[in-house]
């Protein structure tokens, strides 16, 4: 006759020691958030740096050809990348504000609020190259 094992308890957690962990690590990565989002901020002003720069080139190119700077992106041979809120990519709309034989001043405008407090991040340029955040987000 075959005798039945007596009872033997497995070493585990259990459910509350694992809610209680769980619990620990979602208020850990809640006080992380904030930090990663101004990561995603910063990341996505690299995009209008990069974009005013290449501008500032065609502007610079378009000054020793004409000896004057053009308001014209579509002359300078800059094209704007479709926006975000358009089904692109571009989280920046880049635009000349003014123009003429001595200066030029451009500036990006993001489309999007990144942290969401209501205030979008603007960069600008001019034809000294002096980039500057005139908006942060």
């Amino acid at each position: 006759m075959l005798h039945p094992l007596p009872f033997s308890r497995l070493r585990a957690f259990t459910l509350t020691e694992l809610l209680i962990a769980l619990v620990i690590v979602g208020i850990l990565v809640y006080l992380a958030l904030p930090d990663y989002s101004q990561v995603i901020s910063n990341a996505k002003a690299t995009e209008a740096k990069l974009q005013l720069e290449h501008l500032y080139s065609l502007e610079t190119t378009q000054f020793y050809q004409r000896s004057s700077y053009s308001a014209d992106l579509q002359e300078l041979g800059f094209k704007q990348q479709p926006l975000i809120t358009d089904g692109g990519n571009a989280n920046y709309r880049i635009e000349v504000l003014n123009a003429g034989p001595q200066s030029f001043s451009a500036r990006a405008t993001a489309v999007v609020d990144f942290n969401q407090n209501g205030q979008f991040n603007v960069w600008a340029i001019d034809q000294a190259k002096k980039l500057k955040e005139v908006a942060p987000d």
